[in-house]
């Protein structure tokens, strides 16, 4: 069975490049792969789009998606399911009595087993994923084997940059997958997916938060650097903040970009401060932008004002 029959498969990737920005090349490799009958991991910082495009290929190609977060806390019976235990004391162990767990719907269902932050998982978690992913096939004890349907998958992502909270996933685990590498999208791209998470943004506004967005990622004192959802933020906040105050300037930019990118940046170097950085990113993205900025952002402003 194929998840994709004739011409559907160049349905959904036309589909899939024009609904998600900048993303040809990585929905093309996916697709690839989850037709391949193969499984993948995503490995990119975090706002890389890998959640977004596959929820929105797995609703193109009507594939049921089961997600759970990697965590300490995840152990291999909240993975593949339990049985009640009340029940169980009650009337013994019978195969009605057994909750299922995601992978085991996924399994069952022929859907997709999404697992976020899997190098959070704990390893007894992950290897309990071996044996499916391999064999597609699983052991419950008092319950019997579970085979997977032909369109069953494991997709799995991680921050490769983060080393709190991780754990190191084994060699058996990481052969069993494809590897996709996703990095961050292009200026302009970025400049995109802003607008169109904020259409009644300011261009100006636009430019200044996906510019200061690129610019914590290329800090060397930075470990890593915002995402696309510090500038999202930030086109936000900047023009509710103007309207408080009555126009744009530079304090308002510095405070907006301040409240949208601070908790969003990791630093590396010891003694400094993250507000201290950002203002510093600010002032030079400001100095590289045109005269009158303020007095078009505030024109604007003013006609927004008197709009009923």
């Amino acid at each position: 069975m194929r998840l994709i029959e004739g011409d559907s498969y160049y349905r959904v990737l036309d589909v899939s490049s024009t609904s998600i920005v900048g993303r040809k090349r990585e929905l093309e490799i996916l697709i690839s792969v989850l037709v391949a009958g193969k499984h993948v991991l995503l490995e990119g910082a975090p706002g890389t789009t890998k959640s977004t495009m596959l929820q929105f290929l797995t609703s193109q190609l009507q594939l049921p998606l089961f997600q759970i977060e990697g965590s300490a806390d995840l152990t291999p019976s909240k993975l593949i399911g339990t049985f009640n235990p009340s029940l169980v004391l009650e009337k013994g162990f019978k195969p009605e009595y057994f909750e299922p767990g995601p992978l085991f719907h996924a399994m069952e269902e022929g859907g997709i087993l999404y697992i976020d932050e899997l190098n959070r998982a704990a390893p007894d978690a992950t290897n309990a994923l071996i044996r499916a992913m391999e064999e597609r096939e699983i052991v419950v004890p008092r319950y019997g084997k579970v085979i997977a349907k032909p369109s069953f998958r494991v997709v799995a992502a991680m921050n490769p940059y983060d080393d709190t909270g991780v754990t190191k996933i084994s060699r058996a685990l990481f052969d069993r997958m494809c590897r996709l590498k996703m990095d961050y999208q292009s200026l302009e791209e970025e400049a995109q997916i802003v607008i169109n998470n904020i259409p009644e943004a300011p261009q100006s506004i636009v430019r200044i938060g996906t510019r200061i967005a690129r610019a914590t990622r290329y800090d060397d004192r930075l470990r890593q650097g915002a995402s696309v959802r510090g500038a999202i933020d930030f086109a936000q906040i900047a023009p509710s903040l103007a309207l408080v105050r009555g126009g744009y300037g530079t304090k308002t930019i510095i405070d907006s970009a301040l409240t949208a990118f601070t908790g969003k940046i990791w630093l590396d170097t010891p003694g400094l401060f993250a507000e201290d950085i950002i203002v510093e990113i600010v002032q030079n993205v400001l100095r590289e932008l045109e005269d009158g900025l303020y007095d078009s952002l505030n024109e604007d402003l003013k006609k927004k004002m008197k709009s009923p």
